[in-house]
C-alpha cells in the first residue's frame, strides 16, 4: 500500500478564482468511494442516509457490480453548477474473497490520464472499507438497498500546496447494468462541487 503524501497546510486566501481552479483541477475518485462516521463526517445539515434506501432495488452489491470491466462517463461542476470538467473512466475490478481492487483509467478533457487503484474490503451488515494512495486515512462506507454512502478524504495538488477535500459519495444502482454516482466535494465546511458520473458495465 501506498502512503499518501502528508497533507500541506493550505494557503490562507481561497478567493473564488482559487476556489474555481481546484474544482476544475481535482482528481475525481470513483467509486468516485467509501467513509462514513468518525472524524470524516460532514457537519452540515441532516441529509439521507443508506437506510432510507432499504427497500429499494435492485440491491447493490459491489462484489457483483465491480467485477470485470467497466466504463464510466462523468462531469466536474464547481459551486456555481458550471461544467469545469470531462472525463471517462476505464475500470478492471477483480474479487479475492471479500477484498477486491479496483483499477481504475481516468482521461479528462484537459489531456490529462490518471490512475488510481482502490482497494475494497467488504465487512458485515452492508459496510465497506477502501484505500487508495491518494486517500487520506480509510475510506469507510454503508451500502443499503439500492445505495451506497462512502465519506472519505481525497489528496489533491493545488499551486503547489497538497489540499484534503471532503467527498460525500453517493452510489444509486439502476439496473444490472447502470449505476449512477453523485459526490459532493468540500474544504472547511465549504461546498466546492460536484461530481457526476454514470457506470456500465461491459460484457466479458
Amino acid at each position: 500500500m501506498i502512503t499518501p503524501a502528508p497533507t500541506a497546510a493550505p494557503a490562507p486566501a481561497r478567493s473564488p478564482s482559487r476556489l474555481r481552479r481546484l474544482a476544475g483541477r481535482f482528481s475525481l475518485t470513483l467509486v468516485s468511494v467509501l467513509a462514513l462516521a468518525g472524524p470524516l463526517l460532514l457537519t452540515a445539515c441532516a441529509g439521507p442516509t443508506p437506510a432510507d434506501y432499504r427497500q429499494q432495488t435492485p440491491v447493490l452489491e459491489l462484489r457483483q457490480y465491480f467485477n470485470g470491466k467497466l466504463l464510466a462517463h462523468g462531469i466536474v461542476t464547481d459551486r456555481a453548477g458550471k461544467v469545469t470538467q470531462r472525463f471517462t473512466v476505464k475500470l478492471t475490478a477483480t474479487w479475492v474473497g471479500d477484498v477486491g481492487t479496483l483499477d481504475e483509467q481516468f482521461s479528462y478533457s484537459d489531456g490529462r490520464q490518471q490512475q488510481r487503484i482502490w482497494t475494497i474490503t467488504r465487512l458485515a451488515d452492508g459496510r465497506y472499507t477502501g484505500r487508495a494512495a491518494d486517500v487520506q486515512g480509510e475510506a469507510q462506507g454503508q451500502a443499503s438497498g439500492n445505495a451506497l454512502n462512502w465519506r472519505y478524504t481525497l489528496l489533491q495538488p493545488v499551486d503547489g500546496q497538497t489540499w484534503a477535500l471532503q467527498f460525500d459519495d453517493w452510489m444509486f444502482l439502476v439496473d444490472d447494468g447502470v449505476m449512477i454516482n453523485r459526490a459532493e466535494f468540500s474544504k472547511f465546511g465549504i461546498r466546492l462541487g460536484e461530481v457526476l458520473l454514470s457506470f456500465q458495465r461491459l460484457p466479458g
